[in-house]
């Protein structure tokens, strides 16, 4: 194993784990394969990430967060309108994972396969993104803009009258013809739903 002069870190381990996995898939890829990749043992590898499935939690986590972390500074602007960071945040969420699907499809079908195994990572990557939607729709209804009993129900059903558009299991229609007016059809109708008047 050759040696390395760079510090070992959780970062570093991740970043690595997700080459690895690149080129292997998720049925090879091993912590060893990992090690090996770092020029370590692979207990040094445990020493950050206890077990394989805390490891493969931790890169599935860092991989969602890359979206959440965009679509958090739309969520935060509380200078633009609310119907115009409505439609701005989920644009910017179909981009990502459009982005995701087309840009790197090896990664990104590597990657369905750990979501599938990490539903407490993917529930609490969820919660976050209705959580920001919740923001947005409360400063809507505080401002006037939009009409809802509770801000929250309403994020949640934003989030599932959408999934065609984020939801991974629809990757393959992304790449449609005509699925951009598709989109913004359906996010006419639903800030049209939205707004406290017409």
């Amino acid at each position: 194993m050759p040696p390395t002069s760079e510090t070992l870190t959780a970062e570093r381990i991740l970043a690595t784990t997700e080459e690895v996995l690149r080129r292997h898939g998720p049925a090879k890829a091993t912590v060893v394969d990992v090690a090996r990749a770092l020029g370590v043992s692979h207990g040094s590898v445990y020493r950050h990430f206890r077990t394989k499935a805390e490891l493969r939690g931790a890169v599935t986590k860092r991989w969602l967060d890359r979206t959440t972390q965009v679509l958090a500074g739309i969520a935060a602007d509380g200078e633009r309108d609310p119907e115009a960071r409505v439609r701005e945040w989920f644009a910017a969420l179909f981009a990502a994972k459009r982005h995701k699907a087309g840009g790197d499809p090896e990664l990104f079908a590597t990657y369905q396969v750990l979501v599938g195994d990490q539903g407490e990572v993917v529930g609490q990557h969820i919660a976050e993104l209705t959580g920001q939607l919740t923001d947005i729709v409360r400063a809507g209804v505080d401002a006037g803009v939009f009409t809802a009993q509770d801000p929250a129900t309403a994020a949640r059903a934003l989030f599932q009258a959408t999934g065609r558009f984020h939801d991974p299991g629809y990757a393959q229609e992304w790449q449609q013809p005509g699925v951009e007016g598709e989109f913004e059809a359906v996010m006419d109708l639903l800030v049209r739903g939205l707004r406290a008047r017409d």
